[in-house]
């Protein structure tokens, strides 16, 4: 392999707020619309972080870079480029949050730009930070960081929400760099489908309905489906095998295939489509982390389950690991890792 192409990661970070919300407390929220037996059974999760005091968006991308750059003692001023990808619910809107990010973890050589992709941007900031470092060559280290707390805006009292009670709070950051001596990304893939742009969101805030006087007891809980069953027939059509694509596509770049996949970083999503995927993929449950005890924090959910499955040994030298994503919108993505010396 050409030294160029030898981009790998070679730091990661991870914040989650103290808080957290049971399944127990979401069951009561719901004003019994679902017990805590279905929570737990039904939608996979006990328990998910959610946000305490300072808890904001841009600081929890702070709080995760200053890990990573501890955890890995990583010299900030190496750092070439910033893409952040927290979310657009933040602290103060219209100010970028990865120049925020910048400052405050002391990169002081690094330019820095938002990107968003819904929770496809982790995966999709890494494919983005290795053709960046290959097309330029005064990129040398991308550090791809940011927050998420999406799940403020679930009104649990709304039936056609409850794929996003499991939505939680926490910030990830991870660091690629050329000429790796491990953990290369090898392949990458990425799907959208239009046809499904405004068919879930925040229907209160922007332009179109802006905030006002009369819907404001509703603005701060309007994530909705907007056209719920379109989505949902759409769905069923094309997401597991545009999933599937993007997987075999990422292995193909990766000259490998699905047999050769030692680990899943996979969202959390309910466990009837966990399992089913597992299957198809040929894979045991060992060879993967299930997040109940976090429920889904969007773009985190990939770097986390990282970090889990090398904390529990799923994960070792040699191991291909691919990290799946999907987002509303929507989008669906896949990378290959292989992780240990290149």
């Amino acid at each position: 392999m050409n030294a160029v192409e030898n981009i790998g990661i070679v730091a990661y970070g991870l914040y989650f707020p103290k808080t957290e919300m049971t399944a127990a407390q979401v069951a009561l929220a719901t004003a019994g619309k679902w017990t805590e037996a279905a929570i737990k059974d039904k939608l996979g999760f006990d328990k998910k972080p959610i946000p305490g005091v300072g808890d904001g968006t841009q600081e929890m991308g702070v709080k995760a870079g200053l890990d990573c750059l501890k955890r890995f003692a990583y010299d900030p001023a190496k750092i070439d480029v910033i893409l952040c990808i927290g979310e657009e619910w933040k602290e103060y809107p219209l100010t970028t949050s990865g120049i925020y990010i910048q400052e405050q973890i002391g990169a002081k050589n690094a330019w820095a730009i938002d990107v968003q992709q819904r929770c496809c941007s982790q995966v999709a900031a890494m494919k983005m930070a290795k053709d960046m470092i290959i097309a330029d060559p005064e990129v040398n280290s991308v550090m791809i960081v940011g927050g998420y707390r999406n799940g403020d805006f679930v009104d649990y009292t709304n039936p056609a929400m409850s794929m996003m009670y499991n939505l939680g709070a926490g910030g990830c950051a991870m660091i690629l760099e050329r000429n790796a001596k491990a953990n290369l990304l090898l392949g990458s893939h990425l799907v959208t489908d239009g046809s499904m742009a405004r068919d879930a969101g925040c229907r209160i805030g922007g332009t179109a309905e802006p905030i006002t006087a009369d819907n404001l007891a509703r603005a701060y809980q309007s994530l909705d489906l907007m056209d719920g069953e379109h989505m949902k027939n759409r769905l069923n059509e094309v997401s597991m095998p545009n999933w599937y694509h993007c997987i075999d596509r990422a292995l193909e770049k990766a000259k490998l295939t699905r047999k050769d996949i030692g680990y899943l970083a996979v969202l959390h999503f309910k466990p009837s489509m966990h399992k089913i995927l597992l299957q198809e993929l040929g894979l045991r449950e060992d060879q993967t982390t299930y997040l109940r005890d976090y429920g889904h924090i969007g773009q985190i959910d990939q770097v986390l389950s990282l970090h889990l499955g090398l904390e529990a040994g799923r994960i070792k030298a040699g191991t291909v690991v691919c990290m799946i994503a999907a987002g509303i919108g929507y989008a669906w993505a896949a990378n290959v890792i292989r992780w240990g010396k290149a």
